[in-house]
């Protein structure tokens, strides 16, 4: 248990505004969106910048006070949330942590506290006249840690990469209060072991991060946004090579949706609807985009989606003609999980193959779901682009939402296994949490986890920091 004596040491430490112990201001901090989680705490800690964390961490590691750090608890793997095993934690959150630092526009990059939300960065990338790239649903909410802490991708990943892929440099309070200062702004550094990628994607338990530096990229200043029929994720995937060698490789977005999840969005989401008058059974919501205005790209869009439409291999297309169109499309591809909740039970999967091989996973797991769960609704969408997809199953219509959820971890384990024989990952963004780390003791090698735990016991060796993810 975590005493009075220890709450009032770290509220001395930290100041009235850096400990929270009020129901009321805890309870937003406790639950998952979409409500598979729910946590339990005596205390949040909030410090203001890295030297209040790192008294504040060095304090809980000295007296073996477990912490679990959230950034925008826009998570949905239970990584994020305290109290969700047998020993009590502390919630460490980064929201106080929230100031853009510095916009070297120069370097192309943009360096900020943990707390800043993904669309603070996109903002002050954008008023240097640049961009960063990583974008998502939760972009107003989630945080630099947090994207950091998950490894989190997003719609743009083809192009620009994860955010492992836009990290430069970090700094961390390490579990036991040092302060590793890896905040630099190099793309090149062979001086020993580059120590901030294990801090990415390690969900926390190897450190609070507290500052990052990120790549900026040239704005994208023309952009063409298409909405797609096709038959099947095969020719989506053939469409996706034609139109990179067509467009001379500027292919940003790449996303595919089945008719059942537009279906849900057109149902349940007000102001939607479906841009074309066919149904198909498939969807594509692909943006080329360049970096400087070119005259022909447009044209040559509109004769790429002709040809394509000519040969067959698009059944139906429609290029956005303003903003506000192209923003109707991306509202139907956004809202696709907020629509799946007002439809029932989802057992849900954020897994990845290698791209050449999505469409014929995709086919497998679905005919193996539809002939083990009578009437369930396969529902997969996400990023084709780079072979990422939430592949969620919908109760069948009219069952018992609880019994369904209850098939959640044996439905897993047939998922994971056919992914895993597809050379894939059973987590493509969202993390492991303490909702797959059964699951990651099970597809992992035994060297594979050796190596992990060895790395934890190194830097944290009395096992304070988020104890209760990734490790079974």
């Amino acid at each position: 248990m975590i005493s009075q004596d220890h709450i009032a040491a770290l509220s001395a430490l930290l100041g009235p505004k850096g400990a929270i112990t009020a129901p009321e201001a805890l309870a937003p901090h406790l639950s998952e969106w979409r409500g598979k989680f729910f946590g339990q705490t005596p205390l949040m800690i909030a410090p203001e910048n890295t030297a209040e964390a790192a008294k504040a961490i060095a304090y809980c590691h000295q007296n073996q006070i477990a912490l679990v750090p959230q950034g925008g608890n826009t998570g949905l793997v239970g990584g994020g949330l305290p109290g969700l095993g047998a020993q009590q934690e502390i919630l460490i959150s980064s929201k106080r942590m929230n100031r853009i630092l510095e916009v070297d526009a120069a370097n192309y990059s943009v360096t900020a506290e943990a707390g800043c939300t993904v669309t603070v960065l996109q903002g002050a990338a954008a008023e240097a006249g640049l961009l960063f790239p990583l974008s998502l649903a939760s972009e107003g909410s989630c945080t630099a840690g947090g994207i950091i802490s998950t490894n989190a991708g997003g719609v743009h990943v083809m192009r620009y990469g994860n955010t492992r892929a836009l990290t430069l440099g970090l700094e961390a309070v390490l579990p036991t209060g040092e302060i590793y200062s890896g905040l630099k702004k190099l793309r090149k550094d062979n001086s020993g072991y580059a120590l901030e990628q294990l801090l990415i994607g390690a969900e926390g338990t190897l450190g609070f991060v507290s500052k990052a530096t990120f790549k900026l990229y040239p704005a994208e200043v023309q952009k063409h946004t298409l909405w797609l029929a096709v038959d099947s994720p095969a020719d989506a995937l053939a469409l996706l090579a034609s139109a990179r060698e067509a467009s001379g490789d500027r292919v940003s977005v790449f996303e595919i949706m089945p008719h059942a999840g537009l279906e849900f969005v057109l149902a349940h989401i007000p102001g939607t609807r479906n841009p074309l008058t066919q149904k198909s059974l498939w969807y594509l919501l692909v943006e080329i985009a360049a970096n400087r205005i070119d005259a022909s790209l447009g044209p040559e869009t509109e004769h790429w989606l002709m040809a394509m439409m000519d040969s067959g291999m698009i059944k139906d297309g429609a290029i956005a003609m303003s903003a506000a169109q192209a923003a109707d499309f991306w509202r139907l591809r956004e809202s696709m999980s907020e629509a799946q909740k007002h439809v029932g039970g989802s057992i849900k999967h954020d897994i990845s193959v290698p791209t050449s091989s999505l469409p014929a996973f995709t086919e497998e797991a679905s005919s193996m779901l539809e002939a083990r769960y009578s009437g369930c609704r396969v529902t997969p969408f996400g990023h084709l682009g780079d072979g990422n997809l939430h592949f969620n199953v919908m109760q069948p219509e009219g069952a018992d939402r609880e019994k369904f959820l209850a098939l959640w971890p044996e439905m897993n384990q047939l998922v994971h296994d056919l992914v895993v024989q597809y050379g894939g990952s059973i987590s493509a963004e969202h993390g492991i949490g303490s909702l797959k780390k059964h699951e990651l003791a099970r597809t992992k090698t035994p060297a594979e986890l050796a190596a992990m735990k060895a790395i934890k016991q190194a830097l944290d060796p009395h096992a304070i920091m988020n104890p209760n993810v990734l490790f079974v």
